[in-house]
């Protein structure tokens, strides 16, 4: 079951077309990516979804029925513009923007405890939030953002302005909030992150919707009969005119060879075995930053 439907929404600013009939389904309790060059039309979707801003046709639906404002308590949204009340105390801040979710106090309070806990910020708890580095604020926003347990996130490149040790950390929060039971939908430009913790996509590019489907999927349809072959004695292997090329190899895992229209990998391999003493071969498939620009440049 989807948990978001977004069924052929448009949204038009003053003669720029943002969203041109976009289609966005969202399955319960995923990781969903919604990805795009900058000016395609994401940060609009996702305004929309929340309903800061409303689309000029199409609609938006939540467990299978159209969406209401009383939905967006059930709603964490981290955006990119991050923006926190810089004079107010840590922790009366989380308190206070957790009530405006619906929190009681007294759980407000709890939740704040642990999650500062979590994030190693007891002890900063009581400092206004202007003394705090920008990537301790960045982790009281995130905080402000699931400590009401929503249903939905919605996360605009929460990656931004994190070292590596921090952002893995946050990698492995959202992945566990999905096992708890939340549906999450990621935006970003870290291909990387996409592969790490997306199960599914969707590309917008230009307003329109020009790619999506399960990672695993995607990368499969855009194979290139690219293998990446291991021999024994470190010796090189040499291209085989009617059956694979030796191509460079981008990920520098090894030495990589390209099939020729139509043959068989069972064929190459027969050569290999007779020419080489051959340890090992497998098939390279495309990482999505390659498919990102591939897809975005047609």
């Amino acid at each position: 079951m989807n948990f978001i439907d977004v069924n052929s929404v448009v949204k038009q600013y003053d003669g720029h077309l943002a969203l041109d009939h976009v289609d966005l389904h969202v399955p319960q309790g995923c990781i969903y990516g919604l990805l795009g060059p900058n000016g395609a039309g994401k940060t609009s979707l996702i305004r929309i979804i929340n309903r800061i801003t409303r689309a000029d046709s199409g609609s938006v639906f939540i467990n299978g029925r159209e969406m209401e404002q009383k939905d967006i308590a059930n709603i964490g949204y981290l955006p990119e513009e991050r923006g926190l009340y810089k004079k107010i105390k840590v922790a009366d801040e989380i308190v206070y923007l957790a009530r405006l979710k619906g929190m009681p106090k007294k759980i407000a309070v709890a939740e704040m405890e642990k999650w500062l806990e979590r994030f190693n910020l007891t002890e900063w708890k009581g400092r206004k939030v202007e003394e705090l580095s920008k990537g301790m604020q960045q982790k009281v926003q995130f905080i402000t953002t699931v400590i009401h347990r929503p249903q939905l996130l919605i996360f605009d490149e929460p990656f931004s302005g994190f070292d590596p040790v921090n952002a893995e950390q946050l990698k492995r929060e959202i992945m566990l909030l999905r096992d708890e039971g939340a549906t999450i939908l990621f935006s970003t430009h870290n291909m990387a992150s996409v592969e790490e913790i997306c199960e599914q996509i969707t590309l917008i590019n230009h307003s329109r919707v020009v790619l999506e489907g399960r990672v695993d999927d995607i990368k499969q349809s855009h194979k290139k009969n690219l293998f990446v072959v291991d021999v024994a004695g470190g010796k090189k292997v040499e291209a085989k005119d009617g059956l694979f090329k030796v191509v460079p190899d981008a990920l520098k895992q090894g030495t990589v060879i390209k099939l020729d229209d139509g043959v068989m990998l069972r064929d190459a391999i027969a050569w290999l075995n007779d020419n080489y003493t051959l340890t090992g071969i497998t098939e390279q498939l495309p990482s999505m930053n390659e498919i990102f620009i591939e897809t975005v440049k047609q």
